[in-house]
This record gives C-alpha cells, sequence and structure tokens, in this order.
C-alpha cells in the first residue's frame, strides 16, 4: 500500500518553508510516499484527509491555527499518524496553542546571538558556532545510530521541553560575560515523543538551507520522517 504525506508549509518566510521542505520531498517520493501540499494548516481540520495521511511534514514558523485544525492535527497523531519537522517550522509554531506545544513536546524560546559588541544587525547574529551532541539513547537509536557528535555554525536553539521526550541529540549554551544566566544549559536538539498511536520527531537544526543540507542533520532528518510515519 502506497503511504501518503501531507507536506503543510507557511508562516514567517525567514524559514523559506517552501524551498527547504522541497529538498526533502523528493526522498518522500523515493521511498514511496504520495505527497501532498497544503499552504495552510486548516487542512488538518479535513477529517477524510487526515485519516487517510500517515505524515506530516510540518514547515509553519509562528503564525496561528484554528481550534478545528489543532484538534484534527492532535486527533490525527493519537490515531497513529506521524508528525515530523524542523527548527522553527515545528518548534515554534502556533505560539499562542498550549494543546500543540504539549502534543509537540517541546517550544523555541531564544537563540543567544553573539558577543553584543560582534553585533551588526544581520541574521548571522544569531549564529554560533556549537555541538550537536549525541546521547547515549541516540547512539542506539535508528534516528541517530551511527552519527558521532558533530558541529554546526547557525542559530543553536533554546528550547523549553518536558520529560515524555525520548532526547537523541542535545546541545549546551555555554555561559558568557554578557549573558544573564549564570550556568550551562543543555537543550535537546533531537527528539521524539510517542503520543497515542502516533509519533513525533523533531529536530532543531534546520535554520537555513545550508544546513538542512549538512549530511549529518539531512540524515536525521530524513530518518526521522521515515521513523515517525504510520507503518501500514
Amino acid at each position: 500500500m502506497t503511504r501518503k504525506a501531507l507536506v503543510v508549509r507557511g508562516g514567517w518566510e525567514g524559514h523559506h518553508p517552501v524551498e527547504a521542505t522541497e529538498l526533502f520531498i523528493p526522498f518522500l517520493r523515493e521511498n514511496g510516499f504520495e505527497v501532498r501540499v497544503e499552504d495552510d494548516p486548516q487542512v488538518y481540520a479535513d477529517s477524510p484527509t487526515m485519516g487517510e495521511t500517515d505524515l506530516v511534514l510540518q514547515s509553519v514558523t509562528m503564525s496561528s491555527i484554528t481550534p478545528e485544525a489543532l484538534r484534527g492535527l492532535r486527533e490525527a497523531v493519537v490515531a497513529g499518524m506521524g508528525l515530523a519537522g524542523w527548527h522553527g517550522g515545528i518548534a515554534d509554531s502556533y505560539r499562542a496553542s498550549s494543546d500543540y506545544l504539549q502534543l509537540v513536546g517541546g517550544q523555541f524560546a531564544t537563540h543567544p546571538s553573539t558577543d553584543p559588541e560582534l553585533v551588526r544587525g544581520g541574521e548571522t547574529d544569531n549564529y554560533l558556532d556549537y555541538t550537536v551532541e549525541i546521547t547515549d539513547l541516540g547512539r542506539r537509536h535508528e534516528i541517530t545510530a551511527g552519527i558521532d557528535d558533530f558541529r554546526l555554525t547557525t542559530e543553536q536553539y533554546w528550547v523549553l521541553h518536558d520529560d515524555l521526550n525520548d532526547v537523541l541529540a542535545t546541545t549546551t549554551h555555554p555561559v558568557q560575560s554578557y549573558h544573564p544566566w549564570h550556568r550551562p544549559l543543555t537543550s535537546p536538539a533531537v527528539w521524539t515523543r510517542d503520543w497515542g498511536a502516533g509519533r513525533v520527531f523533531v529536530s532543531t537544526a534546520g535554520h537555513s538551507l545550508d544546513v538542512l543540507q549538512d549530511p549529518n542533520v539531512r540524515t536525521i532528518i530524513e530518518r526521522g520522517m521515515l521513523w515517525a510515519a504510520r507503518a501500514r
């Protein structure tokens, strides 16, 4: 049976939702998915569509969602559909919807900037060199097995999260003289979440197209989509 993937994209254009998702649509098709693309999360309120969807790949930063659409998304995941995404497209969506935040299990709080003396007013002010560290669980998990710790130069997400997440990779925010916090803080960088009969996958890396094409990041996202998708 051909599985069905629904790509939902939109919101803030700074995360290039169209171009970013286009990087992964060929992979889904090569792995046997029939792919449908929508530019509005209201599709989640369409019960027949959601009932036959095996995977939602979402890239919608900020924006908003109606109660009907959110209910449809939650019910579909509980029934066995997978939900996957990266960066703000899943971890910074629908900020006003607490039920969405509970479903995903992590919410973007900030991405610390570089030294204020080096700030120039562009997006690279928030680019830091940091390490993505694979956890013990991650070294055994099919999404991240065989991947070693790796470095990125991009936004380093600080994420608010809970203990229902199975964390496959982390990143640690150091303390700098210009920061108001007083000890290093470790945030999840890759996690999965079981929700009802469904699965959720999140990678916080993915701010820009070059990051999504990093071999480690791309491999993790590709494996994460396959892991999250409903088995037929």
